[in-house]
């Protein structure tokens, strides 16, 4: 599991139909400090985050898929969580 910051959105007009009436979202990955790392990755969005949210992303795809109840959907990273707080 990935802790990292939504920093933004990717549109397409062409994509595999899976995506169709998804948000792909752009994730930058947060160090231990909680600072961004300028690693990013793409996820889907199945919770509503938002622009500048920290989200918990699942980065691997079997998991990924489970949650969506797909096994053969073309798909790696997924946002599962809006985190509301961090205590160090």
């Amino acid at each position: 599991m990935i802790l990292g910051k939504v920093c933004g959105q990717i549109y397409s007009t062409i994509n595999h139909p899976f995506y169709d009436h998804k948000r792909l979202l752009i994730i930058d990955k947060l160090t231990i400090d909680g600072k961004p790392s300028g690693d990013y990755l793409i996820a889907i969005d199945s919770v509503g985050a938002g622009y500048d949210e920290t989200v918990l992303v699942i980065d691997e795809g079997n998991s990924a898929r489970q949650i969506i109840d797909d096994k053969s959907a073309p798909l790696r990273s997924i946002v599962i969580g809006i985190v509301d707080e961090i205590d160090k």
